[in-house]
């Protein structure tokens, strides 16, 4: 059996990575194999917590330009925060039918359908072997699902942070438009800044670097990845 070198970990996953390959919306499937993946690692004793974003439901400012909606920012991040949350338990749903027990913890209070998030309570919930899903990023409008991710990886002590992708890296430019585009095998926080390398946003990889959180980039629709990932197969992109 494979020994983690991670302890700890805060798996971050986008919205669109749950709606696999729907148009919008989530597809059960793909919930399946990720809770398969999550329990793999739970069995090697690893602390997991998630992180969820909500663009396959909706997506902030983004969307309300693509649909010709007058609405201010702050207004359309409420609403991409609280799509989180529908993800959030989703994904809660599905781990819980294959036995693992989880905890939903929301920046926005609502207490019929999740925990308020607690530091404390979340390090403590990880303690006792409970998979923690963070949602509603950090319940402020302005900033990503990927600060959120930062921020809470830092707050509960995580070794690393995992950014699951369609991509197996990070590379100088998209993949699947640039045939030429080269994949970086490890990349240092300032090259990321400096360079506009789309890995997660300016203010969550200057959080990172500020804390030296490892940031590993890989390919989730690989089945096993996480595994590999925690074992430490080379495998994807590490920044640091």
């Amino acid at each position: 059996m494979a020994r983690p070198i991670y302890k700890r970990i805060v798996l971050k996953l986008s919205g669109e990575a749950l709606q696999g390959k729907r148009a919008h919306g989530i597809d059960q499937s793909v919930l399946v194999s990720i809770s398969r993946q999550i329990k793999e690692i739970r069995n090697l004793k690893v602390d997991v917590a998630i992180v969820l974003g909500g663009g396959n439901i909706f997506r902030g400012q983004e969307n309300t330009a693509s649909l010709g909606l007058d609405m201010g920012r702050s207004v359309a991040d409420y609403m991409g925060m609280l799509a989180t949350v529908i993800n959030g338990l989703a994904l809660q749903n599905a781990l819980e039918k294959m036995g693992m027990p989880t905890r939903v913890m929301t920046a926005i209070e609502m207490q019929r359908i999740a925990e308020p998030y607690i530091r404390r309570r979340a390090i403590r919930h990880l303690e006792k072997g409970r998979v923690v899903i963070f949602v509603a990023g950090t319940g402020n409008p302005y900033f990503t699902t990927d600060t959120a991710a930062a921020l809470r990886a830092i707050e509960i002590n995580a070794d690393v942070i995992l950014k699951a992708t369609k991509v197996d890296g990070v590379y100088s430019a998209d993949p699947l438009k640039v045939k030429k585009a080269k994949k970086f095998g490890r990349l240092k926080y300032l090259d990321v800044l400096k360079k506009g390398l789309k890995v997660m946003d300016a203010t969550a990889v200057s959080l990172c670097m500020d804390n030296k959180l490892p940031i590993i980039v890989f390919n989730l629709n690989k089945t096993g990845n996480i595994k590999r990932v925690i074992s430490g197969e080379k495998i994807g992109t590490i920044v640091e």
